[in-house]
């Protein structure tokens, strides 16, 4: 990782964010600003403590697996787990003894999404960002492409879950289920997603291996669709650049079901799709048997299909020939997801 470029980049956010506390136009917003510049100045600090100063940069093996922001994740996985869980203990404890709830930051109804987004997408999107990581350098026999670009993704990420998290606490929310964040936050939280996309498709466009393995297909299919999902349900207009309150491009009916079409497909293509990845790369492995093609396909497919009206398995078709440069219709060629027997 580069420390010195991360020191730069991350005391010009923390300044930003001094810069946004002293201009902003209500409370909120600037309380999460000064949490946002307490978060970048302390990470700054660290950062400093471990940069090269010296003239000579040092150069990196090019030859080898990246497995720094792997290794972190990993770490930050049991982390937000720990904490996720805890917090369900704790509102579980409200439940059954109401005097537990502290007013007006610790109450059953802002830790509540404390606890569902800690556990949803701090423990599991660290688990599925980092696992992707690791299975797409394996199975591509390729570096992450983007050189610190994947730390980027991981530090970014955590950022996102702090001032989720914290913005929670403080009140500030959408009242929109699983999509809680005010408009600031989901823009960040698209930045660092979009540079996760590139990541992953420079990966698989620089891999040595002919064929992508399945698991990249269920990997890929749960980056862009949740893309797709969390701007469309999360556009707004903001009242005020300064603020922390927006109101939603969409209204009554049509809100309602933008919501849970968000909500619905989030299950399927977060908590379903990414772990099925997953799955078909650490089962075989551990099983040192082979995957078999007359499963694995119509799996991929059918799963892509299936489970969201938004039809992202075409997306996927489309990207899988500037992948490979077929020409066939991937619904009947019988590499259509890249999993041939044996490539475990």
């Amino acid at each position: 990782m580069n420390y010195a470029a991360g020191t730069v980049l991350s005391g010009l956010g923390a300044l930003f964010a001094v810069l946004l506390a002293g201009f902003s136009h209500d409370e909120l917003f600037r309380t999460h600003m000064w949490i946002l510049f307490a978060t970048l100045a302390i990470f700054t600090i660290l950062l400093m403590r471990n940069a090269d100063y010296g003239l000579t940069p040092k150069k990196v093996d090019q030859s080898t697996y990246m497995d720094g922001p792997i290794r972190y994740g990993v770490i930050a996985t049991v982390f937000w787990g720990v904490v996720g869980f805890l917090v369900g203990v704790l509102i579980a404890a409200q439940l059954a003894f109401p005097d537990l709830n502290l007013q007006p930051y610790f109450n059953f109804g802002r830790l509540r999404p404390v606890h569902t987004s800690a556990v949803i997408f701090a423990f599991g999107g660290n688990a599925l960002i980092c696992s992707s990581f690791y299975v797409v350098q394996r199975t591509c026999r390729a570096r992450l492409f983007g050189g610190d670009l994947a730390w980027f993704v991981f530090w970014g990420y955590q950022l996102f879950i702090v001032m989720a998290a914290t913005g929670y606490l403080l009140g500030i929310t959408q009242s929109r289920e699983y999509a809680e964040p005010e408009w600031y936050v989901d823009i960040w939280l698209t930045i660092v997603w979009v540079a996760y996309l590139v990541v992953f498709m420079g990966t698989l466009l620089r891999r040595e291996e002919p064929h992508i393995y399945v698991a990249n297909w269920f990997y890929l299919s749960f980056i862009i669709t949740i893309a797709m999902l969390h701007i469309i349900n999360n556009l707004a207009i903001p009242v005020s650049f300064l603020g922390v309150k927006s109101y939603s491009a969409f209204a009554g009916v049509q809100d309602a079901v933008t919501q849970w079409w968000y909500g619905h497909n989030a299950v399927a293509f977060f908590l379903t799709v990414p772990f099925l990845a997953m799955m078909y790369y650490f089962v075989p492995k551990q099983a040192n048997r082979p995957v078999s093609i007359r499963t694995a396909c119509p799996s991929c497919t059918s799963g892509r299909s299936s489970s969201s009206i938004s039809g992202p398995a075409r997306t996927i078709c489309i990207i899988r020939r500037c992948l490979t440069g077929h020409r066939r219709s991937a619904w009947s060629s019988p590499s259509c997801c890249g999993c041939l027997p044996g490539a475990a």
